[in-house]
């Protein structure tokens, strides 16, 4: 009868593990099946992916190219109408100083208006971007969409 107490993998399915560095008597000694000397005898041998021993390697012969923008590009804070209909009353001046006192801006650099939402109340909203959907909105309202610079 068979039960779990007599379960047996299958005859050279499993391999004993190779265990080196123990002394010459048990056939991996002395060198531990490193060879001899050179670099990939010592420790610490994993080379970079584009490791090419003396030789330039080719991440380094190639050319630089393309443009890359990280210096000039402008981040914006992103704001909707929904969130300034809710947190101010009409006929309020909204600055992005205000913005960051209602906690609607973080990092108070660039704001960014946004048209998700709808506006019934007329604000005077000044911050550095609109869609232009938000705009359109605002002023539709009788508000007014004025465009700070930085």
């Amino acid at each position: 009868m068979i039960g779990l107490n007599t379960l047996k993998p299958a005859e050279g399915s499993r391999h004993r593990k190779k265990i080196i560095g123990r002394g010459v008597g048990s056939g991996h000694g002395r060198t531990s099946t490193r060879g001899s000397k050179g670099q990939k005898a010592r420790s610490g041998d994993g080379k970079m992916s584009y490791f090419e021993a003396g030789q330039t390697a080719i991440v380094r012969r190639m050319p630089k190219r393309g443009f890359n923008n990280t210096a000039f590009r402008k981040e914006y804070e992103i704001v909707n109408l929904d969130l300034i209909a809710s947190k101010f009353n009409s006929d309020d001046e909204i600055t992005v100083a205000k913005l960051k006192e209602a906690g609607l801006v973080k990092k108070g650099k660039l704001v960014k208006i946004l048209a998700n939402g709808n506006v019934d109340k007329k604000f005077n909203v000044s911050a550095n971007s609109f869609s232009k959907t938000a705009k359109e909105k605002i002023e539709k309202a009788g508000g007014k969409a004025v465009v700070v610079e930085a």
